[in-house]
């Protein structure tokens, strides 16, 4: 019976460890991920991961150099080709990315720059897909490009109301792209979603946390990896850590 992966996103290395420990297989490792939906991690926040998680847990690097849709200039591309060189030196497991043309299409040329830069490590498209219009022709760009698998709610909000479409992803990638569903997943949502064959779900698991701010400190608090969120979605898969 095929196994239905556990992914996490994780913005630090306390979270990253809390998210091996209740059973995450795979973390998607990215900065101000409430705040923006995730923007590109630094090196150092990279290679300290690296360095604390299991060699088994592949760590997913998403590269996405700001907030604010997916479509890139020639310089922000560039920068981007840069980041995955990096994170792939840093021993990165594989890269989450994801780039579209002004009509809504997966953008070919920067995608495979992107693939190419990546240099056989496993190439995740993220959640730009969710913003496709024409669904057949960007699963059929995307296998041919040589991304491993996409990050998709099934163009909702929230997974377990993208499930139609989902199942569409599934039946159109037939094997030759893994389809993960991601997207304000809960633990209650997984098996449905398991239901419709996605290889994966992915979600960040987080809680908020108070803390204090201040001028230059920005709003008080943060997100962090919760632990019993992890565990019950690593049970709802029917295992434990």
């Amino acid at each position: 019976m095929d196994v239905t992966l556990l992914e996490i996103a994780v913005q630090d290395v306390a979270g990253a460890l809390v998210a091996v420990d209740g059973g995450a297989d795979r973390l998607e490792l990215c900065a101000a991920l409430a705040e923006t939906g995730g923007l590109t991690p630094s090196i150092g926040l990279l290679d300290a991961v690296v360095a604390a998680v299991p060699g088994h847990v592949g760590v997913h690097v998403l590269v996405r150099p700001r907030p604010g849709g997916f479509m890139f200039s020639a310089d922000e591309l560039d920068v981007q080709v840069r980041d995955v060189r990096a994170a792939v030196a840093a021993g990165a497991a594989g890269v989450v990315v994801g780039a579209l043309t002004t009509t809504g299409a997966v953008d070919g040329s920067a995608v495979r720059a992107l693939v190419a830069a990546a240099d056989g490590r496993e190439v995740t498209f993220h959640r730009a897909l969710d913003t496709v219009v024409d669904l057949e022709p960007a699963v059929e760009d995307l296998v041919a490009l040589g991304v491993v698998r996409v990050l998709t709610s099934g163009g909702a909000p929230r997974s377990i109301d993208g499930v139609d479409r989902l199942r569409d992803t599934v039946r159109e990638a037939a094997g030759r792209l893994q389809v993960m569903a991601g997207g304000g997943v809960r633990p209650q949502d997984i098996p449905a979603l398991v239901a419709v064959g996605v290889s994966a779900v992915h979600l960040s698991a987080g809680r908020q946390e108070t803390g204090t701010g201040g001028p230059g400190a920005g709003p008080a608090g943060r997100t962090t990896t919760d632990p019993v969120l992890v565990a019950a979605a690593a049970a709802a898969l029917g295992r434990t850590a």
